[in-house]
């Protein structure tokens, strides 16, 4: 509120702050909109729903029976979930319990696919996910024809923590975050990319299979993003956090045509780097929020942001979360990344020849009562193959952070399934 008191710096402050808040709203509503076909069923983060909040999905391709195909998503504290493509829940599998009394319990933050891993005399897919709160990876072997459920734990159990020394600095829980995993091509290793939560670092972890069938991994290198950045102006900026916090990444995808990371650093915007963490990184895309300065204030746990100096992108609104891409041949397609500030999704050309130029954005509103859109959303999945009758020209999933019709003391999230043509002909149009 505007007070005879307010001096003009401060009035000029918040009128800026106000544009900068309203202004891609505004532009995000002349985006078009592809409505949800289904969604899951909610899930509450609190005591009587398991601590359960839907996060990230990812979607495995049943070969020999598209119709049978799944969609892979965490629900943090709540594990992991397997749903159909009717959006109706297969398996729930629970994230390990705490060690100890005082310790952090188990808790799935990112999930993503390996194909054909070889476990002793067979080859697997399998579902890999980050453990936020045991700070490790935990892998999935999926068959979808096993009678206890198509996911099966095939963790190692000496598998290590991936950023922690100890369970003290476990529980600190600066631990493993986003996720993308990767093959490579030339020499059929796989890897996974795993964020830190709360710092700017990401590891480049390879996946080994055990003679028990378990796999295991080891880290080969780390690579740390910046975490302050110099202005056109001369003067150098870094994201408003609270205090020890630095501008972290979660949503990652690696491009398997030519091992390239795309890594969503959230108050930022996205990285383009190698996904075997040597070179330099670039950033193709900057948040709107870029460069603009804040405050942490300690009674509201809130930054206080202040005037927009104008060296912020145009296309993405912080927080930058799931990225996935949608591949049209070897080098055709779209990277996708949800702008979680103004409930839009921004797509760019997957080809770095063209400098993953920007090619439009679109939006997930409701469908119909009582199927609502997609808001804050978390992470998103696409796969452009054919999925059976219901989705044959393929899907894209993205996480709703505010699922309603619902309780509204209660905090609901779920998924929206999403026709994939339709997401592609907005964008073509």
């Amino acid at each position: 509120m505007v007070t005879p008191r307010m001096s003009a710096a401060v009035l000029a402050a918040a009128v800026a702050v106000l544009a900068m808040t309203t202004a891609p709203l505004q532009a995000a509503t002349r985006l078009p909109g592809v409505t949800p076909r289904v969604e899951t069923a909610a899930l509450h983060d609190d005591e009587a729903g398991g601590n359960a909040d839907a996060d990230d999905p990812a979607i495995w391709r049943d070969a020999a029976d598209p119709d049978r195909s799944l969609v892979i998503a965490t629900a943090k504290q709540g594990g992991l979930r397997v749903y159909d493509l009717d959006a109706q829940e297969v398996q729930s599998l629970p994230a390990p319990a705490a060690p100890g009394p005082d310790d952090a319990p188990g808790r799935f933050n990112n999930v993503d696919l390996l194909h054909g891993l070889r476990l002793g005399a067979d080859r697997a897919d399998l579902a890999v996910t980050t453990d936020r709160g045991s700070d490790r990876l935990r892998v999935y072997r999926i068959d979808r024809h096993r009678a206890g459920g198509p996911l099966t734990d095939v963790t190692d159990p000496k598998a290590p923590a991936v950023f922690s020394a100890s369970q003290g600095e476990v529980n600190e829980q600066r631990t493993a975050y986003g996720l993308a995993t990767w093959t490579d091509q030339d020499s059929g290793r796989a890897f996974a990319l795993v964020s830190q939560r709360e710092r700017t670092r990401l590891a480049l972890l390879e996946l080994t299979a055990g003679p028990d069938g378990t796999v295991g991994y080891a880290k080969v290198r780390t690579l740390d993003l910046p975490s302050t950045f110099r202005l056109p102006n001369g003067t150098s900026w870094s994201p408003c956090a609270e205090p020890g916090e630095l501008p972290q990444v979660e949503g990652m995808v690696v491009d398997p045509a030519n091992g390239t990371l795309y890594a969503g650093q959230e108050d930022v915007g996205i990285w383009r780097l190698r996904a075997d963490l040597t070179g330099t990184p670039k950033l193709i895309d900057k948040v709107r929020e870029y460069g603009v300065p804040g405050t942490y204030d300690e009674t509201s746990e809130e930054c206080v942001a202040g005037a927009d100096p104008g060296f912020g992108g145009t296309h993405l609104s912080a927080d930058v979360e799931g990225l996935t891409l949608v591949s049209e041949g070897d080098d055709d397609g779209r990277l996708l990344a949800s702008s979680q500030g103004d409930n839009t999704f921004a797509a760019y050309d997957r080809e770095v020849s063209d400098a993953n130029e920007y090619e439009g954005g679109f939006r997930v509103p409701a469908a119909a009562a009582p199927l609502d859109g997609s808001e804050e959303c978390d992470g998103a999945a696409a796969l452009n193959a054919p999925l059976g009758r219901r989705y044959p020209h393929g899907l894209l999933v993205v996480q709703d952070g505010h699922d309603t019709p619902g309780d509204p003391e209660r905090p609901s999230t779920n998924f929206k399934f999403v026709d994939l043509r339709a997401v592609t002909d907005a964008l073509d149009d």
